[in-house]
């Protein structure tokens, strides 16, 4: 095992030791009411899993991808946030990732992409096809200037 993956591992592990341990103070975190001289008890501390901590740390890592309203030169950038997005929230299934990609279409060609795709949707009894689907909104949004400036 080299150095930097080992590293790696400590400090994830010191993080969620951390975030465990801060946690764990607030569940049994006491306050007392000065007027009544009476404890109160702050509400228990949720149960705490890998999963959870991991969950928190990935989403605030990606954030939510801005709309996107068609514009050809902006696409790329907005794929790549949309496919960060999609893995970062563990959206799995076909029909929900088209279903949130076709949500953050908004205004203009866009718009109206989104909703043919979702009349399309509603009219088929299967799951749709996810190569066909990114091929397709390739096509339909890519920057063919730039495709035609490389040549």
């Amino acid at each position: 095992m080299c150095g930097i993956d080992y590293k790696k591992n400590k400090t994830s592990s010191y993080r969620t030791n951390d975030i465990e341990a801060l946690l764990e103070r607030l569940g049994s975190l006491k306050i007392m009411n000065k007027q009544s001289d009476k404890e109160m008890f702050a509400a228990p501390a949720p149960a705490i899993t890998n999963d959870n901590i991991q969950a928190v740390i990935s989403k605030s890592m990606v954030l939510d991808p801005v709309w996107f309203n068609g514009d050809r030169t902006k696409f790329k950038n907005w794929w790549k946030g949309i496919q960060l997005f999609l893995k970062s929230n563990r959206v799995l299934e076909t029909d929900d990732k088209i279903t949130a990609i076709l949500a953050h279409l908004r205004g203009g060609v866009a718009n109206i992409y989104a909703q043919r795709k979702l009349d399309e949707l509603d009219e088929e009894l299967e799951t749709q096809d996810w190569e066909e689907f990114v091929k397709e909104i390739k096509t339909t949004f890519s920057d063919k200037t730039k495709a035609a400036n490389a040549k």
